[in-house]
């Protein structure tokens, strides 16, 4: 017989109809020479420490750090775990061969190499990997089984991770809280992830109390109702504009110059999960959580493909399909129409094989919508969707204009743009035009200034010239934003950069904090831990996660730069580029240096 384990029950349910396994039993199925079971998710854990000797099981200075010679791993202790894990050795007995059927991904992995090494397996193991739950895609995947050792680079990268954390994360939360706990003080949680994360959030937050607004005017001026811009820059003190200003409104002023250049936009790019969960945050207010658990759930009821993703390239192979998937998205097929009859494009910025490891970008399958999706599905489904319909749409064109003029020996400049086709963006037109309408709204008086700049350029030739009216502008310099969950998790993604450029933040991925899949979590232990709260929409950390930060003098542990590099080691790992040996060496060293700073700490400072 051959074993089937999935990593929940309802993905247990969609293979065994696959493979013909129709006897339902008390956790699997069976039918056809297969057995289908399922883990929940994680069944083991790595060791706590009082599992590798009792004197670890209390909390002192003395034992720090805790290091085991060799890293083991336990059942968690739930009834419902434990019975399942009997189901799952029961099967592993009786069978000649095992397909891994966990979720295609780091995570996945470690989940079901731990359930098949506690169980102690010693038969074969194939892997079954795919990017959907479609009925197709599961059939292709059989069909297709990669052998076991390909995943074993993927396996040390995740065994690495659950290490790592391990080493710091129980070593400096032991270290931190026994050494600067006050009286009524409780744990004091550091992370590998989480520390740099809040230590972000804390730095923003200073930023914001300590700023000083700075005021400046600009001088500009008023030709044929356009505002031209001068080339001076903005003046500290409104009296020199006023010189200037004096000089210059009895003077004609000339164009010297009309330039005029055509441009394009291409379409956004498809979807990661942390794109995902920065627009829906950004559009619904959705938290990082409830977008990652939405997007699961699509991909569960076979509408979306796989979330837990880093790229946002498809492979050339996907391409054949895109026709199909489109022809399946019935309730967009106003906006589908115009593809019709024509080659799909077939753009680099797209397709790219290179730029794809496990899993591509995150599309729609073409599966007919079920009648039961949530509002928050839907949602997410249309941003997905649309999404992946633009980009066979063809590019915005426009028609950029720069005029340059002269007032007596002054320079100025106004610019504008016009375009001549829609293209992708006719998909988002109603959406583009809610969001201005509310972004308006929310500038009030001081927006009035950029529409005035957003009108359209009247038709300059050069050699003109007239009157013209000068005038200053007052400019306040603005603090920066408080984060909201959609910026923090551009923040983690790019290591604190801050970086808009979709190409750029494509190329800072390799050093972002985290995993996708796990930073919706670390901003919920945050929450969790009362180190951060949610004032509306902004993210702001509470004075305990600014103490916490505040007495954490190693870079080590709240460089969002550092774990960016970390970060980027273990991807590494999963490309056998580096050693996982070498990985976990440097954390034991770190830790070892961190105790040795913060144990000769004299300064007796206690939250």
């Amino acid at each position: 017989m051959i074993l089937c384990i999935t990593e929940k029950p309802s993905v247990g349910a969609d293979i065994a109809k696959i493979v013909g396994a129709g006897i339902r039993h008390d956790g699997y199925y069976e039918g056809n020479g297969y057995y289908v079971t399922w883990t929940f998710g994680h069944l083991c854990t790595l060791k706590e420490p009082a599992d590798y000797t009792p004197l670890w099981s209390s909390w002192s200075l003395a034992y720090l750090p805790m290091i085991p010679p060799r890293f083991g791993i336990k059942l968690i202790p739930q009834k419902s775990i434990e019975k399942q894990f009997r189901v799952i050795e029961t099967l592993i007995n009786k069978a000649s061969e095992i397909i891994n059927c966990g979720d295609a991904g780091q995570e996945g992995e470690l989940i079901q190499r731990w359930v098949m090494q506690k169980a102690g397996c010693r038969i074969p193991v194939k892997r079954l990997w795919i990017s959907s739950l479609t009925d197709e895609a599961i059939r292709e995947g059989f069909r297709n089984l990669k052998p076991e050792k390909d995943l074993q680079p993927l396996y040390e990268a995740g065994l690495c991770r659950a290490i790592g954390d391990w080493i710091l994360g129980i070593n400096a939360t032991r270290l931190y809280t026994l050494k600067y706990r006050g009286r009524n003080g409780g744990l004091l949680s550091v992370g590998r992830v989480q520390t740099p994360t809040l230590a972000l959030i804390v730095k923003r937050q200073q930023e914001i109390e300590n700023f000083v607004p700075k005021d400046t005017w600009e001088l500009k001026t008023e030709y044929r109702d356009y505002l031209f811009s001068s080339s001076l820059k903005p003046f500290d003190i409104p009296e020199k504009a006023d010189k200037i200003i004096e000089e210059i409104k009895p003077l004609p002023l000339e164009i010297t110059d009309v330039n005029k250049k055509k441009g394009a936009e291409a379409p956004p790019r498809l979807f990661d999960l942390t794109s995902l969960q920065v627009e829906a945050n950004k559009k619904f207010g959705y938290s990082a959580d409830d977008t990652l658990k939405t997007i699961q759930s699509l991909y569960e009821k076979k509408v979306a493909t796989y979330p837990r993703v880093d790229t946002t390239y498809l492979t050339d192979d996907i391409y054949p399909k895109c026709g199909n998937i489109l022809l399946g998205l019935a309730q967009y097929m106003h906006l589908i129409e115009p593809l019709k009859g024509r080659r799909l494009k077939k753009s680099k910025k797209v397709f790219d094989n290179s730029k794809v490891t496990d899993h591509h970008a995150i599309i729609p399958t073409g599966q007919p919508l079920p009648s039961n999706l949530s509002e928050r599905e839907k949602n997410v489904f249309d941003l997905i969707a649309k999404r992946f319909i633009a980009v066979f749409y063809p590019d915005c064109s426009f028609e950029q204009t720069t005029a340059t003029a002269k007032v007596g020996k002054y320079n100025f400049k106004a610019t504008g743009k016009v375009i001549l086709d829609q293209g992708w963006k006719v998909i988002f037109a109603k959406d583009a035009a809610e969001a201005k309408a509310a972004d308006a709204e929310g500038k009030g008086s001081e927006g009035k200034e950029d529409k005035d700049e957003e009108k359209a350029m009247p038709a300059f030739v050069k050699g003109e010239s007239g009157p013209h009216t000068p005038k200053k502008v007052k400019r306040t310099s603005q603090p920066p934003k408080y984060y909201t969950e959609g910026t923090l998790l551009k923040a983690m993604e790019t290591a604190g950069s801050q970086v808009e450029d979709e190409d750029l933040r494509e190329a800072l991925k390799a050093n972002g904090i985290g995993r996708p899949s796990t930073r919706a979590a670390i901003i919920e232990i945050l929450y969790k831990r009362e180190y951060i709260k949610k004032v509306r929409k902004s993210i702001h950390a509470t004075q305990a996660g600014i103490d916490l930060i505040g007495i954490i003098k190693d870079d080590l542990l709240k460089s969002a730069e550092l774990t960016g590099i970390w970060e980027n080691r273990l991807r590494r790992i999963e490309r056998q580029e580096y050693s996982a040996s070498e990985f976990i060496t440097q954390l034991k060293e770190m830790i070892t240096s961190i105790t040795r700073t913060v144990l000769s700490d004299n300064s007796y400072v206690k939250i």
